[in-house]
């Protein structure tokens, strides 16, 4: 499973389109505890997320990612 596309929504939480075509909602705050993640509790960055297009994963930085399994099986469906 990848992700095809990722959009921001307020209070942390992504909208995550999947390979599969199923949309989810992702609250991350919950993970922003951390120390892996810890940083982007700076909106700027969280808010800058990305695809990286090879692997189909969220991306911050050159540093910070998350699993697309992750994203689906806490996500809930739109």
């Amino acid at each position: 499973m990848r992700v095809d596309a990722v959009s921001v929504l307020d209070d942390y939480k992504l909208k995550v389109t999947f390979s599969t075509g199923e949309i989810r909602i992702c609250d991350f705050k919950p993970m922003l505890k951390y120390p892996a993640f810890k940083h982007l509790t700076d909106v700027e960055l969280f808010n800058k997320c990305y695809i990286d297009k090879d692997f189909g994963v969220v991306c911050w930085d050159d540093r910070t990612d998350i699993a697309p399994e992750y994203l689906y099986q806490n996500g809930y469906p739109v």
